[in-house]
């Protein structure tokens, strides 16, 4: 745990009065605190990257830390898209990285007809019954 962390707060209370919870983080063992959010158990441990953009792959961290914006998307115990800002550690909890996924039909949308027309050239020559995919 580095000094990330306010350790004495007037409303939260002191740190040292804290029960810490142990979890992982893309492999690594860290410490959070009983009622931490992923998010903050992360950032109090140096952690900024969340995950990467499913376009571009540029690097992903938390924005609105409220629950609306999905930037903090993480996988938690093999269940993708768990926003970080929101979701309490357990003690034991494995976290990875939010999975890049591909962007939906991006790529196939691009190779299908946009016409009727198309669509008859591009089944020129196949038999009827037989499949037009």
């Amino acid at each position: 745990m580095n000094n990330n962390r306010i350790i004495d707060h007037p409303v939260l209370g002191k740190l040292k009065n804290q029960t810490p919870v142990t979890f992982t983080f893309d492999g690594n063992t860290y410490t959070g605190f009983e009622g931490d959010t992923i998010a903050s158990a992360l950032l109090a441990n140096g952690i900024r990257q969340l995950r990467v953009h499913e376009e571009t792959g540029a690097p992903r961290a938390i924005y609105c830390n409220i629950g609306h914006c999905f930037e903090c998307r993480v996988t938690v115990d093999d269940v993708n898209g768990v926003r970080a800002c929101m979701t309490t550690i357990q003690k034991d909890m494995k976290v990875d990285s939010g999975k890049m996924e591909a962007a939906p039909f991006k790529s196939k949308t691009e190779e299908w007809p946009r016409t009727y027309a198309e669509f008859e050239k591009l089944n020129e020559g196949k038999k009827d019954g037989e499949p037009h995919v």
